[in-house]
């Protein structure tokens, strides 16, 4: 375990049946279908491709990166920014947003809305980690991975700092390595 983590909340196997659970999910749902799953960049992008690999249907995918976050910020700034757009049209496409984490919905609520202005079908939400506890906007989530508590979680794709992206697992991350800064 790295030295950094306090204690690891979702292991590689709880991270390999979420994301094959899902995947039956969204195969059973989008039968018949052609979605376009677009992938918030930066901590989604090993979710996606793990989680597509169980997802058994056409499909296409396009990568946006926005943040309401920033450099070693720990707490939402609630200011989203388009940081790169998708480079592909949304309209009369059912859209399947993923997202590594659910914290407090501002993201979520303002991509929402974006994609209704640019004509998409349907809209679902799917996240590998959800942190209702933090909710400030009330977005719903159609397939939900791991519910976790309020704490400052980092792996599997999701990092502080730019860092611990690459961990196999999601850590807690110990406060001393981001309250001293």
């Amino acid at each position: 375990m790295n030295p950094d983590i306090e204690k690891v909340l979702v292991s590689e196997e709880e991270i390999a049946a979420a994301n094959k659970r899902l995947g039956q999910q969204l195969t059973a749902d989008y039968q018949g279908k052609n979605p376009l799953f677009v992938c918030i960049l930066r901590g989604a992008a090993m979710f996606m491709m793990d989680l597509i690999k169980h997802v058994d249907i056409p499909l296409e995918y396009d990568f946006m990166d926005v943040s309401s976050y920033g450099g070693e910020n720990t707490v939402t700034t609630g200011d989203v920014r388009i940081i790169k757009d998708l480079d592909t049209s949304l309209r009369d496409r059912d859209v399947v947003i993923v997202e590594d984490i659910i914290d407090t919905g501002y993201t979520l609520d303002r991509l929402i809305e974006l994609f209704k202005t640019r004509h998409a079908n349907s809209i679902k939400i799917v996240s590998f980690l959800d942190k209702p506890s933090r909710r400030i906007k009330h977005v719903h989530v159609d397939y939900n991975g791991v519910k976790i508590p309020d704490e400052f979680v980092v792996g599997y794709g999701m990092d502080y700092d730019e860092r611990y992206r690459n961990l196999p697992y999601v850590g807690v991350l110990k406060q001393e390595i981001y309250s001293t800064k």
